[in-house]
């Protein structure tokens, strides 16, 4: 008996549009991009054009359990988001909210250990070595004076100001 369309599909922690297709639906998840989805859909046996609301209740298991452990399923390890992981020394994938936090811890490991890195993060400042002479900017703008217009209270269109001698001396 085939399943009826579902028109929202739960995907490892992620409400997915059903009518979709399983290639580009999948990269709205967190940390995975349409090279790793090409690759979850040939693991997992499935077809790249189907829509994600015909997808069986098997094919999300199929794909949650892919996801979990890619490198133990065939998936390339240079398609990981973590290739060597600092505490295991595994190849890694993470997607979702423990993406996100891994990338903080990162961070605070940098700033812990006082790399380069580290420090323009604590600094807010660029990281990957982008120009930062005109990009980047915080705050008010710097180096230009605007003119303001000074009006002196009760000076009226019939005022003038008193007209400077021109006598020589």
């Amino acid at each position: 008996m085939p399943e009826e369309f579902r028109h929202i599909v739960r995907i490892s922690g992620t409400d997915l549009d059903g009518s979709q297709k399983l290639e580009y639906g999948l990269t709205k998840i967190k940390g995975i991009n349409t090279n790793l989805s090409k690759a979850l859909i040939k693991v997992s046996k499935l077809e790249s054009v189907q829509r994600i609301g015909n997808l069986t209740e098997s094919d999300v298991q199929r794909i949650e359990e892919t996801l979990k452990d890619p490198e133990k399923h065939g998936i390339p390890f240079w398609l990981l988001n973590r290739q060597k992981d600092l505490e295991t020394g595994r190849a890694l994938h993470f997607i979702g909210p423990d993406l996100t936090l891994r990338t903080i811890a990162d961070i605070n490991f940098m700033r812990d250990i006082r790399s380069w890195k580290g420090t323009r993060h604590s600094l807010g400042l660029k990281v990957r070595g982008q120009r930062t002479k005109t990009t980047g900017r915080s705050g008010r703008v710097v180096g230009v004076a605007k003119k303001k217009l000074l009006q002196t209270a009760g000076a009226g269109a019939g005022a003038t100001a008193p007209a400077a001698s021109t006598e020589k001396k």
